[in-house]
């Protein structure tokens, strides 16, 4: 699942991106809501083993720790440890026997993956006073700013399209919109609201409110989809800037201004550096043909996501990390920004020295983010599901096209392009049921909390379902008859697909991509814990048996879809395909 950072900046820097909102902080919680961690059991490597049809904890245990294995360096996008990944994933399919349904008969889509790098000295002046970089004024977008003469122009509060500037006022000029919701108006934005109304740049008043996190990011190199078809207008660029950088682009202050209200002149020299990637980044997709002749044109669509975050550049202490995250950050990268209390402290202090006691000379430094369950559970898990669904005698009516995305860490950027520029019709795929780590969700983990902020922990049967309504009443409805009818009997939770909950999850995987274009879909997850997007995600701290029970209720389902006499039913609203995604 791709990080809250992400979710906000590319917001921003990718109008043509299907994703807007970032989570919110976490609310408070009490230390007695993280339930102590289990001694693992697991071993740090495993021997892999042949699998076979079924879906099962020992199959999965041996697929896991070799797609997350520390060769794999992390699966980046535009990685050698991507492209091992992912070679890792054809490969198997080939053996299984599915279609190939990549690029000229390959199982391999490889979508258009660049870096951008904001070039040095990037220049800003009002009236010729120069503002600083990085205090008055951050690039936050991949387009770039240059004019000696740029008229400013105010644009009203992000957000309120009520009371905003017009095309004819903002036309190629800078327009700067307030931002009174701080960090929380950032996440308002899908499109840069310039591209609309032709403006050759936003500026939006929100740089104080910027932790550091954010300003390291945005200086840092961006990777971007080269997705723009031939002859579209240039993306406008896009700036944060400060309250101070914003007093002197206008004469009057910001309160007092009305939407269309003429500011300074500006001179701007503002560029970035592009490369290509070193390595391809590749969906990988492969069909198992319906034996219906009437129903295979269709397709139910199986995904999960095959990149994760890479690896750092410092190592930390694995086993010290992992205990400060459980205790400190118990939803991992999704509590950031929280730091230990006195009390958390000497908690932490108390259970590695009880950890160091018990297990001598264990030490080790780590840098590697294996993405275990993030989401080498799900890929996975899609890999057992193609196998059971290969070795049916008599297969479903229906297609079954699986599709293991690239890029959803940087954005959904796999998921984007495959639903922009899709192997089949797209109007051909009746659901898409995409697993995004299903690998946890025990009861000492924090799986997330529900829209009033109360810590939600895991058991043994647990799994979260997002979006199963939202388009298709009778996706959701089908799908809890499958659990109860078939046994499965899993306690689907809902609290996370709470309309306007702010973490935002109907957002942030891969399924979205399907549902902007009106296809039905179904998120599966077992949810967050301490080792969200760290290096601690690794394959010792998965639950097979869990992980194979959602396996084997999702390869249920989609052949139930797949079986209907009729496509599931979209009886909700269609949103935009290239408009604001809004849980």
């Amino acid at each position: 699942m791709r990080s809250q950072l992400t979710c906000v900046a590319l917001a921003l820097v990718l109008p043509t991106l299907a994703a807007a909102q970032q989570a919110a902080g976490p609310a408070p919680q009490s230390e007695s809501a993280v339930a102590p961690l289990p001694e693992t059991t697991l071993p740090r490597t495993h021997a892999p083993r042949p699998t076979t049809a079924a879906i099962t904890a020992a199959d999965l245990m041996t697929r896991l720790y070799i797609f997350a294995d520390d060769s794999m360096q992390g699966r980046e996008a535009g990685t050698i440890g991507n492209v091992k990944g992912t070679d890792y994933i054809a490969g198997q399919i080939k053996q299984l026997g599915l279609i190939p349904a990549g690029d000229s008969g390959t199982y391999f889509q490889t979508i258009p993956l660049k870096t951008r790098t904001l070039a040095e000295n990037p220049t800003l002046s009002v009236n010729g006073t120069a503002l600083t970089p990085f205090t008055d004024f951050l690039p936050i977008g991949f387009a770039p700013l240059q004019s000696d003469s740029l008229q400013v122009v105010y644009g009203g509060e992000l957000g309120d399209s009520a009371h905003t500037v017009t095309p004819e006022q903002a036309a190629g000029k800078l327009v700067v919109f307030s931002a009174s919701q701080g960090l929380r108006s950032l996440r308002m934005v899908r499109r840069n609201p310039a591209e609309n109304l032709h403006a050759a740049g936003i500026a939006i008043v929100v740089l104080d409110s910027l932790p550091p996190v954010y300003l390291a990011y945005f200086r840092g190199p961006q990777t971007f989809l080269d997705n723009q078809p031939p002859g579209a207008p240039a993306r406008p660029a896009a700036l944060a800037i400060s309250s101070a950088a914003a007093a002197k682009l206008f004469n009057t202050p910001l309160a007092q201004l009305t939407p269309g209200a003429a500011g300074n002149t500006i001179a701007a020299h503002i560029t970035f550096d592009v490369k290509p990637i070193e390595f391809p980044a590749r969906n990988v997709v492969g069909i198992i043909p319906g034996s219906d002749p009437k129903l295979k044109g269709e397709y139910v669509a199986i995904g999960a996501h095959n990149d994760h975050v890479g690896f750092a550049s410092h190592p930390v202490d694995h086993d010290s990390i992992r205990i400060w995250n459980h205790i400190v950050r118990p939803e991992g990268a999704d509590d950031g920004m929280k730091q230990a209390t006195p009390e958390q402290q000497a908690q932490v202090n108390a259970e590695l020295a009880a950890f160091r006691a018990k297990h001598p000379g264990t030490a080790r430094l780590d840098s590697i983010s294996n993405g275990a369950d993030d989401d080498g559970s799900g890929s996975v898990s899609v890999l057992e599901i193609a196998q059971k669904i290969a070795a049916m005698k008599v297969k479903p009516k229906r297609s079954i096209l699986f599709v293991w995305h690239v890029g959803e860490e940087k954005g959904l950027l796999g998921s984007m392009y495959y639903t922009d520029h899709p192997t089949v019709p797209r109007d051909s795929i009746v659901a898409q049921l995409n697993m995004d780590m299903v690998g946890r969700g025990d009861s000492y983990d924090e799986t997330g909390r529900t829209k009033d902020g109360t810590p939600i922990h895991g058991s043994a049967g647990y799994l979260q379902l997002v979006g199963s309504r939202r388009l298709s009443t009778e996706l959701g409805d089908l799908i809890e008859r499958v659990n109860k009818e078939g046994k499965h009997n899993l306690t689907l939770d809902y609290s996370i697909d709470a309309n306007g909950h702010p973490a935002n999850i109907y957002c942030r995987s891969d399924h979205y991509e399907y549902a902007r274009y009106g296809i039905p879909i179904t998120f599966f997850t077992t949810g967050l814990h301490s080792d969200y997007h760290q290096v601690t995600d690794e394959p010792q701290y998965i639950d097979y048996d869990h992980m194979a029970r959602v396996a084997n209720f999702v390869a249920d389902i989609a052949v139930h879809v797949a079986n209907l006499d009729h496509r599931v039913v979209v009886d909700h609203e269609k949103p935009d395909p290239h408009g604001a995604c809004q849980q």
